[in-house]
């Protein structure tokens, strides 16, 4: 009964627009509380003071709800329809992260994790909890454990048949349904990922340092970004995709046919400009409905700012004098340092991931 009820699950999750299901139990990832409470041991975690305080629940998927019995992972693709790598060259706009482009993914992904717990109880009873990373849950060791793909070198999950350009999701539920085998890593030799990070945000293979990575200095990082790595964050105003983009195993990536994902007005290659004038009302309305508000306008003109100063365009400059008096310090110390930078005679810049010459990385 419970291989049909995994194989009618499996095709359920299809129909719903999930792109890979799989399955494995709550003691599956026996390894990662002592990788877990080695990375904030060293600091890699940052400001990112959450992952410390409940290194209990997310190294230990059965201490967070002792009832379960089963895991699903779900994985639905995002892949961009644009060359992310492409927006780099494009000094005087924005980058923002292809995830974030549409529709904030957390409310998408679990409105349709809850349609298919719905389906699950309806046909074998049990109880479930959902949950899409907002949860104490380390879905990439869990979906590497259910064979939905490995994390690849780059700490992100990969798979061969989606490439990296996916979310995931997680059902916990009561049920006890038949695990899927782990997956094997298939990186190789490759280091394409490690070499293009424009901040040596990789110690090493498979480990991320998150005081480097240019995803948590835009998005997760509070207050200024320390002065030797603002100049390498380039355009980049709200995460980083270069070790996802360069990833080989992406000529495997699936379309995302989830319209809500696709770039709405306003999120490709925004003039920077108009986003430094944005105001606190004016983040919101824009930003409305997208991941990218929880970060506040604040933080986000702070980003803007960066870029600005990274861009060589003097006619930013204006922009960024005009903001060196902002209420918030942090912005009115990025809006200085934009404009020292812009005031300089401009030094060449590599083009495609837009690193210093002092940079050991690629």
């Amino acid at each position: 009964m419970t291989n049909t009820l995994k194989a009618e699950l499996a095709r359920e999750a299809r129909r719903l627009g999930f792109d890979a299901c799989a399955i494995t139990h709550p003691n599956a990832i026996p390894d990662a509380p002592a990788r877990l409470a080695q990375f904030v041991a060293e600091g890699r975690h940052g400001q990112m003071g959450w992952m410390a305080e409940r290194m209990g629940w997310r190294g230990d998927p059965a201490a967070l709800w002792r009832e379960a019995r089963s895991i699903i992972i779900l994985a639905e693709c995002y892949t961009p329809e644009h060359d992310p790598l492409e927006l780099l060259k494009q000094r005087e706009a924005g980058a923002i992260s292809a995830y974030a482009m549409g529709r904030d993914y957390h409310d998408v992904v679990k409105k349709r994790l809850k349609q298919l717990g719905r389906w699950l109880i309806a046909q074998a009873g049990g109880e479930i909890k959902v949950f899409v990373d907002t949860a104490p849950v380390m879905e990439k060791p869990l979906a590497a454990a259910a064979g939905l793909g490995w994390q690849g070198k780059h700490t992100n999950l990969l798979s061969r048949d989606l490439g990296n350009w996916f979310f995931l999701g997680a059902i916990f539920t009561t049920l006890t349904l038949p695990p899927d085998p782990p997956a094997r890593e298939n990186c190789g030799s490759c280091r394409a990922c490690l070499d293009i990070c424009p901040t040596d945000a990789f110690p090493a293979p498979f480990q991320l340092d998150a005081r480097r990575c240019i995803s948590y200095l835009t998005i997760e990082h509070h207050g200024p970004v320390p002065p030797d790595l603002r100049s390498k964050l380039g355009n980049r105003i709200y995460g980083c995709d270069d070790c996802l983009a360069i990833c080989p195993w992406n000529k495997f990536a699936r379309h995302a046919t989830e319209l809500k994902y696709a770039a709405r007005d306003g999120m490709h290659a925004p003039d920077l400009a108009d986003l430094a004038k944005l105001d606190d009302s004016a983040f919101r309305a824009q930003f409305s409905g997208s991941p990218i508000k929880r970060i506040g306008r604040d933080r986000f003109v702070r980003n803007v700012l960066y870029a600005i100063g990274n861009s060589q365009s003097t006619r930013l400059r204006s922009v960024a004098q005009d903001l060196c008096d902002d209420p918030d310090p942090t912005v009115a110390d990025a809006a200085r340092w934009a404009a020292a930078r812009l005031g300089a005679a401009p030094s060449p810049m590599r083009s495609a991931g837009w690193k210093d010459d002092s940079s050991s990385a690629g």
